[in-house]
């Protein structure tokens, strides 16, 4: 809390304006090798994004993406990030993604993507917050229930 008592509304707007001041500034995180790194996950898949600048040469659990993610949907969602950010080709990645489909491994890479690309230039935070690729999307397969066929499907009803 701070110390300082206010008596005026002068006294609230310098406040304001020392807070606006010291508003944290974000600062880029790099490894020893000049990486960055982050986590990015959706559903049940968790994927692991290093980049480092580069040609833009992609691989997927140490093969190339174009192997990897065979449809052309996945791959555009990869590179969502890189569009948003006029980044395309400047990047090497290398991810290592487990679990879920492939489906959700693609939203996990974009995600994690999007933050690595935050700490290696923290000025690109904006456009990618708001596209939404910064945000983790929550939405998980709902537990199926005991009496149920499903999570929420009941058997088949007959009265006799």
């Amino acid at each position: 809390m701070a110390e300082t008592t206010l008596s005026s509304l002068a006294d609230l707007n310098q406040a304001a304006v020392a807070a606006a001041q010291e508003a944290p500034k974000y600062v880029q995180k790099l490894d020893k090798q000049g990486r960055a790194y982050a986590t990015g996950k959706r559903k049940n898949a968790i994927a692991r994004v290093w980049i480092k600048p580069g040609t833009g040469k992609i691989s997927v659990n140490g093969r190339d993406v174009a192997v990897y993610f065979a449809r052309p949907v996945l791959r555009m969602i990869i590179q969502q990030p890189l569009g948003i950010a006029k980044r395309t080709g400047q990047y090497d990645l290398t991810v290592t993604v487990a679990g879920g489909g492939l489906s959700g491994q693609a939203g996990a890479v974009r995600h994690g993507l999007s933050k690595a690309l935050t700490y290696y230039e923290p000025d690109l935070r904006t456009p990618l917050k708001r596209e939404g690729f910064l945000t983790r999307d929550s939405r998980v397969v709902e537990r199926k229930k005991y009496g149920k066929r499903k999570a929420r499907r009941s058997f088949q009803f007959s009265k006799r």
